[in-house]
């Protein structure tokens, strides 16, 4: 698509002869003799760069700039005068001209600042694309009452500058929180700077959070800044701070309470202003009995606690994040757009979700990616593989509607003659209940389960259930 220049100048030669050039080069060029009219055509024909002449009659030229960008702030005004001075230039700068040229313009000069100015907005265009896809990505979706209950007690310790424990499963979306933690407080436009200390080997994880002096260790051939560094003046993320090692921690400890740190092989302390946000799966009370967790660590670090419940303990938001999901993952391929039915959600509520919302998310790109159709079916999750081989939790709302399955706990296992018999027993009844829900239809009952149909249709003769169904399709 060609781009689109804006001439205003007064000057007729001028903007004949700018419009030849720009036309031969490939642009699609529009002419206006005064501000008011410039203005009006950007309006209406939505210029992707806008070449101004500083003195204009009617509305002089700056004025124009003020009044196109107030219009349109992506728009590149390159200015030109045949009377420029620096005062001029720099007023011109100062409203948000991208170029000043003066007058008689080389061809040349043109169209390298017109150039110039497209590479700009595209650049500008990429990189709000890109904070959109970090905001989609980042946003906390769901309206179930442990998540309102989240948001709250965000609210309320984000402006407060405490440090923040956040507790729960793998994949629960304990990122997220730390993110909106940050962007309530006074910090949200400082650094948010992430680490997992799980992923670093305990070598390194004293120069990745310190940095460390040249020299200090092989391999260090220039002084670098750590972590902690890096996050001054806004929040540092310590995800999986259980995984940390005790010498670690140690130092950790000293950073919170004495606000300074030192790099490995350094001599000297530096100042730091940051705020810690820490996260962990593991049952830290435990590990502090067990002796591998610091206790004034853990308390220093446990002054305002948040546990995010696992997904399967707020199915309402599943829907919701399975939507959201989908969306996003279509807006960002540029893919069209599709939408799972009814069949599908009420599908996706009933699994059990073992690895939380990074399960779910992951789950929604492959039905997006391999499933047919502009709606995704809940024969779809069958045909992709979503949930196969994961017996189907129960959906909320009380057991099954022939009648809830059997308990099982160890001496379950033990009558039924040990762990492959009760696997299979299991088996048999998860099939059973389906069926009963499903008034004996296969499709439904395999949709229920998260299995194609024909898997069914085999586990069916394998238990003999067949000649108990109606044998409804």
């Amino acid at each position: 698509m060609k781009a689109r220049v804006l001439i205003v100048d007064d000057e007729r030669n001028i903007r004949r002869t700018f419009a030849m050039v720009l036309t031969a080069e490939g642009f699609t060029v529009d002419v206006a003799e005064s501000g008011e009219e410039g203005l009006a055509r950007c309006q209406a024909e939505r210029p992707d760069v806008a070449v101004l002449d500083v003195r204009l009659p009617g509305l002089d030229g700056i004025e124009v700039l003020r009044r196109l960008r107030a219009q349109d702030a992506e728009l590149p005004v390159i200015m030109i005068s045949g009377h420029g001075t620096i005062a001029t230039a720099v007023e011109a700068t100062r409203h948000g001209a991208f170029d000043f040229i003066e007058k008689p313009l080389s061809k040349e000069r043109l169209l390298v600042a017109i150039r110039n100015a497209l590479d700009r907005r595209d650049l500008g265009r990429e990189v709000r694309a890109l904070r959109d896809k970090v905001k989609r990505r980042t946003v906390m979706v769901g309206e179930s009452a442990p998540l309102q209950a989240i948001r709250e007690q965000i609210r309320r310790v984000g402006p407060t500058g405490a440090r923040v424990l956040i507790t729960g499963e793998s994949g629960t979306g304990k990122e997220l929180v730390a993110r909106a933690v940050h962007e309530a407080s006074e910090r949200q436009g400082k650094p948010f700077v992430k680490v997992n200390c799980a992923a670093i080997p305990e070598e390194l994880i004293e120069s990745e959070l310190f940095g460390a002096v040249k020299g200090a260790y092989t391999g260090s051939t220039q002084t670098r800044d750590g972590k902690f560094l890096q996050a001054d003046g806004g929040t540092l993320f310590l995800d999986e701070i259980g995984d940390m090692s005790l010498k670690a921690q140690a130092k950790v400890l000293r950073a919170l309470q004495e606000g300074e740190i030192e790099r490995v092989g350094g001599d000297g302390t530096i100042k730091v202003d940051v705020r810690v946000v820490a996260a962990t799966n593991k049952d830290l009370p435990a590990e502090v009995a067990a002796g591998r967790f610091r206790e004034d660590l853990y308390f220093r670090l446990n002054v305002v606690p948040v546990h995010v419940p696992p997904l399967r303990d707020r199915p309402g938001d599943i829907t919701l994040l399975a939507e959201h999901f989908l969306a996003a993952y279509l807006d960002e391929n540029g893919l069209p757009q599709r939408r799972l039915d009814d069949g599908a959600l009420l599908a996706l509520q009933r699994l059990p979700w073992t690895g939380n919302i990074r399960e779910l998310g992951n789950a929604v790109e492959r039905l997006a990616i391999l499933s047919a159709g502009a709606t995704i079916t809940a024969d779809d999750l069958a045909t992709c593989g979503v949930g196969e081989g994961i017996p189907a939790a129960r959906p909320a709302g009380g057991p099954a509607r022939g009648g809830a399955l059997p308990g099982w706990d160890l001496a379950a296992v033990r009558r039924a003659g040990g762990l492959a018999a009760a696997r299979q027993q299991f088996e048999k009844d998860l099939v059973e209940a389906a069926l009963r829900e499903a008034d004996g239809n296969v499709s439904g009952a395999a949709r229920l389960l998260g299995l194609d149909r024909t898997n069914l249709h085999k586990k069916i003769q394998a238990y003999g259930l067949g000649h108990d169904r109606g044998g409804a399709e």
